[in-house]
């Protein structure tokens, strides 16, 4: 995802420089990104990181470091704060990624393992999610370390196929949803394994004739989270984007402020780190 990010600037031009301070407004002064309520928060620190690293800015590194080390080993975290100090620590220098409790963080990771050999949000739980495999991946990924029982993912995946045939983080349902299906590809990809040669044309049928993907077709109108992601999912499946890709600069443009970040949608009236990561994104896969 990040090599894509950094052609965002191609698109971008010179607002560049507005997205990247306003990525560096996010940072406190306890070396931790800001959420929507202003404070220090991991999952932010993430896309704070992600954004700056996309744009070729100097990192925070002191800062953040000892941000980071607040956190210790990850005990008590949950499952997704766990996979961001994965990622965090992942994007700092290496000299400083060395102090990373790299081996306690993948235990603690092991505890989200669902008894269908998946991973979800709570420890214990029978069934688990797409987004939860997701995390535990990437976590394994940043870390450098082998994922083990990638099998056991597989299977988790399966069981999670909607009857529309995109995937939903739960077993059963009627119709997937745009970013769990886009995760599932991901998935797939980096398992090594077949991708399902309908879930284009399925992603495809979620946008909006006029740009922007919608994360279900109940849903009133197009967001940054369903855009991006399935743009990411499309372009590891080699699909076309010709037909779409003018709607949805349009749709993203319309998400950006002269204050350098970007909405998560035209119902949300707060910027934060996240959807301008996002915002990144898809333009990267739209520069191409």
């Amino acid at each position: 995802m990040l090599q894509v990010a950094r052609l965002s600037p191609k698109l971008l031009g010179d607002a560049t420089d507005l997205v990247r301070d306003y990525l560096r407004s996010c940072l406190n002064p306890d070396g931790g990104f800001r959420d929507r309520a202003g404070n220090s928060d991991l999952y932010y620190t993430v896309f704070g990181l992600e954004g700056l690293l996309a744009l070729r800015a100097d990192l925070p590194v002191d800062a953040v470091s000892s941000y980071l080390r607040q956190f210790g080993d990850g005990d008590g975290l949950d499952l997704i704060h766990l996979g961001c100090l994965a990622r965090c620590w992942a994007a700092m220098p290496a000299e400083q990624k060395v102090s990373a409790p790299t081996e306690s963080i993948l235990n603690h990771i092991e505890a989200f393992r669902s008894a269908d050999g998946g991973y979800a949000g709570l420890p214990g739980q029978n069934d688990g999610t797409v987004y939860s495999c997701f995390i535990a991946l990437g976590a394994y990924q940043d870390l450098g370390r082998e994922l083990p029982n990638p099998d056991g993912i597989l299977a988790c995946l399966h069981r999670l196929k909607a009857d529309d045939g995109g995937y939903a983080n739960q077993q059963d349902v009627p119709l997937g949803l745009t970013p769990s299906t886009a995760a599932a590809v991901t998935l797939l990809r980096q398992l090594q394994q077949p991708v399902p040669s309908h879930l284009a044309e399925w992603l495809l049928a979620r946008c909006r004739p006029d740009g922007g993907f919608f994360a279900t077709p109940m849903a009133p109108i197009p967001d940054l989270l369903s855009t991006a992601t399935a743009l990411h999912a499309l372009s590891g499946l080699q699909a076309s984007i010709d037909n779409i890709r003018e709607p949805c600069l349009d749709f993203i443009d319309s998400l950006w402020t002269s204050q350098g970040g970007f909405h998560g949608s035209w119902m949300d009236d707060t910027l934060d780190c996240e959807y301008t990561y996002y915002g990144l994104l898809a333009l990267g896969h739209l520069s191409v």
